[in-house]
């Protein structure tokens, strides 16, 4: 007599749930932002995709201590990306962590003209949520109540098929 073997039914690899920083501990899973299609053009559209998704990255820094993908896409000579970036890296180590930072960007803006060094300038309103600093015991550090929407010019470049931030500079109000 012949045995017939079912085969298991495959179980969907369960994907591991998004949890932000608290008092009991840093954000997890937090999902790296993907570069939108658009962004890898030069075109108007694509670089006003491009400077949302940097400040995806950006808040992604926040919540992770991770610059590596803001990095790849920044000149080091931007001082405030460089700043921002020492926050980041600084309050993930020795077993603390930032919650809350999130950024968003309500308005992107370009007029896509080429201007000095080469430089696109991109106008973005920038809004950020209070920005929490935790001691590894879980106690809070401190607070930074970024709430105001702020204004920020960023100068970009297009090169080797990729857009490229050269600095941010806040707009002066």
């Amino acid at each position: 007599m012949a045995t017939t073997s079912a085969s298991p039914t495959p179980t969907p690899t369960p994907t591991a749930a998004y949890k932000p920083a608290d008092a009991s501990g840093p954000a997890q899973n937090v999902p790296v932002p993907v570069l939108p299609e658009v962004a890898k053009t030069e075109t108007k559209e694509g670089l006003e995709a491009f400077a949302r998704y940097w400040f995806e990255l950006l808040s992604y820094g926040y919540e992770t201590g991770d610059v590596s993908h803001i990095s790849a896409v920044t000149s080091p000579s931007c001082t405030m990306c460089e700043r921002a970036k020492e926050v980041q890296t600084g309050w993930h180590e020795e077993g603390r962590w930032l919650g809350g930072g999130k950024v968003t960007t309500p308005a992107v803006s370009t007029n896509f003209k080429i201007g000095a060094n080469g430089n696109y300038q991109v106008a973005v309103q920038v809004s950020q949520e209070p920005l929490s600093y935790y001691n590894p015991d879980g106690t809070l550090d401190g607070t930074d109540p970024h709430t105001a929407n702020s204004g920020s010019l960023m100068l970009a470049v297009y090169r080797d098929g990729a857009w490229f931030v050269n600095t941010i500079e806040p707009i002066a109000g």
